[in-house]
């Protein structure tokens, strides 16, 4: 086996043992379409709204609409978004289940931050106590 071999074995192999009921290469697209801070803003505008058109969806952002498109084009293709085209308008719909899949494989993780949470809690309490 090759370097790149052994590299790719290993990713499958830590993909499927973290998640073995998803599929890796859907929560790579749900992570990358997650990992811009514009189509971040553009998620968050979703969940304040039903739907958007692609122009008032674009408008408060500070790039230009093809920029928005190929954004756009992300995201669907990780499944966070539906289009509708009715006549000319073409509106945008959040579709969360992907976020709840990426939320699945990052909740095998959570005793992680979850464990100091409760350790700062108890902290902050005997603080408080003492005073």
């Amino acid at each position: 086996m090759t370097g790149s071999q052994d590299r790719f074995t290993l990713y499958q192999m830590v993909n499927n043992y973290a998640s073995p009921n998803q599929d890796p290469a859907r929560l790579d697209r749900i992570f990358s379409a997650l990992a811009d801070p514009s189509r971040r803003a553009m998620l968050a505008r979703l969940e304040a709204e039903e739907s958007l058109s692609v122009s008032d969806l674009a408008r408060p952002l500070p790039i230009k609409l093809p920029a928005v498109m190929k954004h756009l084009d992300v995201l669907a293709g990780a499944g966070l978004i539906r289009r509708d085209k009715s006549g000319r308008t073409v509106s945008v719909r959040l579709a969360a289940q992907p976020m709840e899949e990426a939320m699945g494989w990052l909740s095998r993780y959570e005793r992680f931050w979850s464990d100091r949470l409760d350790r700062l809690t108890a902290v902050a309490e005997e603080m408080e106590a003492a005073r």
